[in-house]
């Protein structure tokens, strides 16, 4: 290229190998030595800590963020030049990048290289930068002009998707709709698959004020594909219709915070399709592969876990606690003997995921029957496996199963064909208890640990349905979610403050004869679910008096009612004392990084052996407590 030219001219292996992965990269094969970071030659530049990080990155992020990392890494080791002048990349990319990559690093507890730092080594477009991701973007608009006008507006591919697929997919909407999408991990499956979620919200990335939070959890159980599926379509779904305009889903998205996870078990699922696909290769003429594999293969984790056996058994503390005034029955901490058992990497990060945001309201969606479960799941007595076992919010969790149940288009039909259950009368919703009952599940630790409430949805008898039935089942399906989302919107919200105006953070917010207290979120603000009625709601915090308020809500109310609070402080004895704080290994995690020794004593991640066996001088940039 006759732009491009320089004193010494430096091919990398990398750029090489790139070409030959089809990666886009920019024409320019000449560059000036020292480069931006300083290194004096090719030979010192392909020997340091920085290339071999840009040759493994697609290992280590799971080949998130490729080939977009490692074209603006190259363009900062080897920048073309003009005029004998060398010319950095674009700070905005840089930043794009960062943004939309950063939690791919956090995944694995890696800090962000410092020689992508967009402000010392990037320029803008003032100063003259080249766009290193200029070929790769317009290959992607190309693909999308390809697409006839005529077709619809909303356009959703249905058929399966592979986990690089899904993540894939998941970014490129997020990127679709920055305004109102964000997309972030919350940790590692056991084999190092990224735990992606997508969020949407008019102010993606913090927690508004009196916005309520829903979380839509899939594929839990890895041979359990049509809820992963369905989730995906819903973020595309919703990507597209609030661009488009329609009224509906920019009200969800503009009033909600919704957080998807499509696929909390992505490696069970890689083992359940992988099984899938063997038997349809054997039996072409075999119509029931995908109905006999999907019970069988992948529905545990890769430690061999059922994940919704894993969580910690909080319902057998409630049962015996519950008579008792002495002991509180919800907001139970985690048992420390729960720690020495064995736990799932999917389990650990999606308890501390519930625990980091004020979820309101959930949905887990399964497959196997055609039916949606509230909790508890756990009997009230564990020799019977079939007993109602209600919670004290019995009513809303029934009005949150009965609005799923009846948008959907066939699940509240008492003449439905079942998948061999008997849910005679009860159109299309169960107490968890009453259908079969058992401990460490997902939805029982949400309700019990948490403000938030979690329905289970069975969306119906095939767990691993032909690519045939994905659009039927995401029609009869559509108006169920949208409706889940809807109803967040219901019972009472508002602040609990101090008489100086500010919030107060964990205070208590109850309803008398209803023994689930919620607590407030870090600015002060509350939700609570509740059906229409009359309502004496007391909220307390310590070091402040008590207030009680009597509230009505009427049968027609369609948004949740505002009622505050305003608590003025007084001084209690207990105020004077310290409270021992509790063993909670979510607050230990990172104290290997504390005392003397620094960086050498701290315990390093499962990646520092790519850098400490190279014979290179070990990167401690790349560690995040440093």
């Amino acid at each position: 290229n006759d732009l491009w030219c320089g004193k010494i001219v430096a091919i990398f292996t990398f750029l090489r190998s790139m070409k030959k992965k089809n990666f886009s990269t920019h024409v320019f094969h000449r560059t000036i030595f020292p480069n931006i970071l300083g290194h004096q030659s090719r030979v010192e530049a392909e020997s340091g800590a920085e290339y071999l990080l840009l040759s493994v990155i697609h290992g280590l992020l799971n080949g998130e963020c490729s080939p977009e990392i490692r074209l603006v890494g190259c363009s900062v080791l080897a920048s073309p030049c003009r005029d004998d002048k060398m010319i950095k990349p674009c700070r905005r990319t840089c930043e794009a990048l960062r943004k939309d990559c950063s939690h791919a690093f956090e995944a694995i507890e890696m800090a962000w290289p410092y020689f992508l730092d967009c402000d010392r080594f990037f320029a803008s477009d003032q100063e003259g930068c080249f766009d290193p991701l200029a070929g790769l973007k317009a290959k992607q608009e190309l693909a999308l002009s390809s697409l006839s006008p005529e077709e619809p507006s909303t356009i959703i591919q249905f058929t399966y998707t592979s986990n690089s697929q899904m993540y894939s997919l998941l970014k490129r909407t997020a990127a679709k709709c920055a305004h109102i999408c964000h997309v972030y991990s919350i940790g590692r499956s056991t084999e190092g698959r990224d735990l992606l979620v997508i969020e949407f919200t008019n102010n993606p990335g913090q927690h508004e004020l009196l916005e309520p939070e829903v979380k839509m959890v899939g594929n839990m159980h890895g041979n359990e594909v049509l809820g992963r599926q369905l989730l995906i379509y819903l973020a595309q779904y919703l990507c597209s219709e609030y661009n488009l305009g329609n009224q509906r889903i920019q009200t969800i998205i503009n009033s909600t915070r919704i957080h998807i996870l499509a696929s909390m078990n992505p490696d069970g699922y890689e083992l359940a399709s992988s099984e899938v696909e063997d038997n349809s290769e054997r039996d072409l003429n075999n119509q029931e592969g995908h109905l006999l594999n999907g019970w069988t293969n992948g529905r545990s984790n890769a430690q061999n876990i059922d994940l919704n056996r894993n969580f910690p058994d909080l319902t057998s503390i409630f049962y015996r606690n519950r008579r008792s005034r002495h002991y509180r029955t919800d907001h139970i901490p985690i048992p420390d003997g729960y720690w020495f058992g064995k736990v799932a990497p999917e389990t650990y990060a999606v308890m501390k995921w519930i625990r980091s945001l004020p979820f309101v309201q959930s949905a887990s969606l399964h497959g196997g029957e055609l039916v949606v479960s509230y909790p508890f799941d756990f009997s009230r007595h564990p020799q019977e496996e079939r007993m109602f076992s209600p919670t004290p919010d019995e009513q809303a969790f029934k009005q949150m199963a009965r609005t799923y149940a009846d948008a959907h288009a066939t699940m509240s039909n008492n003449d439905t064909d079942r998948c061999g259950a008997s849910f005679y009368r009860n159109r299309g919703i169960i107490n968890g208890a009453l259908w079969y009952s058992f401990a460490g599940g997902m939805s029982d630790f949400n309700y019990l640990h948490t403000n938030c409430m979690e329905i289970t949805v069975e969306l119906g008898c095939d767990k691993f349905p032909p690519e045939a039935e994905l659009y039927p089942e995401w029609k009869r399906n559509k108006e169920a979610l949208l409706s889940f989302l809807e109803s967040v919107h219901r019972g009472i919200k508002g602040e609990v403050k101090n008489t100086d105006g500010n919030g107060i953070k964990g205070a208590t917010v109850s309803v008398r004869g209803i023994r689930k207290d919620v607590t407030t979120a870090e600015d002060g603000d509350y939700w609570r679910l509740l059906n229409p009625g009359t309502y004496i709601v007391t909220a307390t915090a310590k070091g402040y008096s008590k207030v009680s308020k009597r509230v009505h809500l009427p049968h027609r109310m369609n948004k949740a009612g505002r009622v505050d609070f305003v608590l003025e402080k007084v001084l209690t004895f207990s105020a004077l004392l310290q409270i021992w704080e509790r063993f909670d290994p979510y607050n230990q995690f990172e104290r290997f990084s504390e005392g003397d020794g620094g960086v050498e004593r701290q315990e390093k991640p499962w990646w520092w052996n790519y850098f400490s066996q190279s014979g290179i001088s070990p990167p401690t940039w790349l560690l995040r407590n440093v």
